[in-house]
């Protein structure tokens, strides 16, 4: 079984391989009492990627290495500039299946092979304090870097790198570097071991080529790509229509078509790298990558003036079914924290029976299903597909004549349709008298709600402060009728609860006091909506 160890380091420059690599007197740096020679381990691992380096490409490496205290199979997943997730796995001869899954959104299909060895002699130290307690690993390593795969090149280099103990201070690095500094040793200009190799030890292209290969200018307007599609999109696809070349990924945003597309392609970046979160059952993960989810299928229906839906709406009904799916878990788990709260703030007097021992059954069978599930349908083909649909539509987007205009006309009139759609609904839902119609009409006010805050969110950067008021309206609009869907949710769940601890000869009676507490939640939601949506409305859109 994998497990996993947050790595807080730092890496510096020494001198050429074969050469001296001194360092200075640590002891010097405020808090270390104490450097500690732990000698010389020889390392060998060998790095693994698919033919076209996908995990390199996104910052991820995956090595099996022997020597030192830690062999095995480590993934390195990034946290931050300078933190990566390090998740190690047994040795073995193949890639172990648990790490395999955690880069199953970067592959996909693609077979993971050999692509670099290194072969390091690394001079430890520790440094410690008055205790001797470790602060730091400081280690200078000599390289040896012999390519694999794409190419048969070797390189070599001595750098320094500063490990961060355990649950220790990262302030206590920027003393080490200080220090470091002042004797003229520098940050390494790559991130890794692994990058800089694959830069040293790739073929050189001739210049020629090297020019040839640079992307063109954006042009005049032409027929939209079409991206690659599976079922209904295969047909949908054959729709025709004219847009605006798209700038290359790093350009400024300029046209509509622009600045949606940087939207979609945050929201596919977002889905992609939360993956191995969601598999490992990282706190939040399954929500944030399900909002994504949510996001860009909110932005094919917000924008289709930008984007052909002909191509979009098909995506778009995956996208609905891979929400659907992280939901199981995510809604479980919201709907397991308002009970536990709710049943914490009764009065003990009020609690009779084994309540909280059921809830925990009732929520414990629940999830553990649902998570097994979740898990499959990461390893599925339609979801595996949807991920190169979303990859194929952001490299050759299906742009529509409006994505060459201005953003201020085009997007903004989209926002202004959505925000509209979300004034109908909450007008219809205060019409009404409080029970179940309601409860859906309000429901679908804050669904629309959230999809206007999701257009107005991809509107921000082309519209300023307008759009961004709006953002803000209609999270608080979608707060307040989402906690009146979870006094939906909840009474429904407490009805169940109550039936099965019935049927069991347990009391019930908890279960009635909690209802009718949910219920008032509901009514004060719906006594204050009428003043929320009054002040919205008088904001209006952009």
């Amino acid at each position: 079984m994998a497990d996993t160890k947050r790595e807080i380091e730092r890496k510096y420059e020494g001198p050429p391989a074969g050469g001296d690599a001194p360092l200075p007197d640590l002891t010097d740096v405020p808090g270390v009492s104490g450097v500690i020679d732990k000698g010389v381990a020889e390392l060998d691992a060998t790095y693994y990627d698919t033919a076209d380096q996908r995990l390199a490409t996104a910052s991820l490496t995956l090595r099996r290495r022997t020597g030192g205290d830690d062999a095995g199979w480590h993934l390195k997943l990034p946290v931050s500039e300078g933190v990566r997730d390090e998740i190690r796995a047994p040795l073995s001869d193949t890639v172990p299946e648990d790490l395999t899954a955690l880069v199953r959104s970067r592959i996909r299909e693609a077979e993971l092979v050999p692509v670099v060895r290194l072969l390091s002699a690394r001079d430890i130290r520790h440094l410690v304090d008055a205790s001797g307690t470790l602060l730091a690993e400081v280690s200078v390593d000599r390289v040896r870097a012999e390519r694999l795969s794409g190419g048969a090149g070797s390189a070599e280099w001595t750098e320094i790198e500063v490990e961060l103990a355990d649950d220790g201070d990262p302030a206590f690095l920027d003393k080490v570097e200080k220090k470091l500094r002042k004797a003229g040793i520098k940050r390494s200009a790559s991130p890794s071991k692994l990058a800089k190799a694959l830069d040293d030890t790739a073929p050189r292209k001739p210049e020629k080529a090297e020019k040839a290969g640079k992307p063109e200018k954006a042009g005049k307007p032409g027929k939209a790509g079409k991206p690659g599609t599976t079922g209904k999109a295969a047909d949908a696809s054959k729709a025709t229509a004219t847009a605006a070349k798209p700038e290359p990924p790093d350009s400024p945003p300029r046209t509509a078509g622009d600045h949606i597309l940087t939207y979609v392609r945050a929201q596919r970046d977002a889905i992609v790298e939360l993956d191995p979160a969601v598999r490992r059952d990282v706190p939040d993960s399954v929500h944030r990558m399900r909002v994504a989810t949510r996001r860009l299928r909110s932005t094919f229906r917000s924008y289709g003036k930008i984007l052909d839906r002909t191509v979009t709406d098909p995506i778009g009904v995956d996208l609905k079914w891979l929400a659907a799916e992280l939901g199981v878990d995510r809604d479980q788990e919201v709907l397991t924290e308002h009970l536990t709260t709710a049943l914490d703030d009764l009065p003990s007097d009020l609690v009779t029976g084994p309540v909280q021992a059921r809830l925990s059954t009732w929520s414990g069978a629940r999830r553990s299903g649902s998570r097994q599930h979740l898990i499959a349908v990461l390893d599925g083909k339609r979801y595996l597909d949807l991920l190169t649909t979303l990859d194929t539509l952001v490299a050759g987007p299906p742009l529509l004549e409006a994505a060459s205009k201005k953003p201020e006309k085009v997007i903004a009139k989209a926002v202004r349709k959505d925000f509209k759609k979300v004034a109908d609904l909450v007008g219809e839902a205060l019409e009404l008298p409080p029970g179940s119609e309601r409860d859906l009409a309000m429901h679908d006010a804050r669904k629309k709600a959230k999809r206007t805050r999701y257009a107005a969110e991809a509107a921000t950067p082309a519209l300023g402060d307008p759009a961004a008021d709006l953002v803000k309206s209609m999270k608080s609009l979608q707060t307040l009728l989402g906690d009146h869907q979870d006094s939906v949710m909840v009474r429904g769940a407490l009805r169940e609860l109550a039936t099965e601890a019935y049927g069991a000869g347990e009391n019930a009676f908890t279960y009635g006091v909690l209802y009718g507490r949910a219920e008032q939640r509901a009514a004060a939601v719906e006594a204050e909506l009428p003043g929320e949506w009054e002040a919205i409305e008088d904001q209006g859109a952009v």
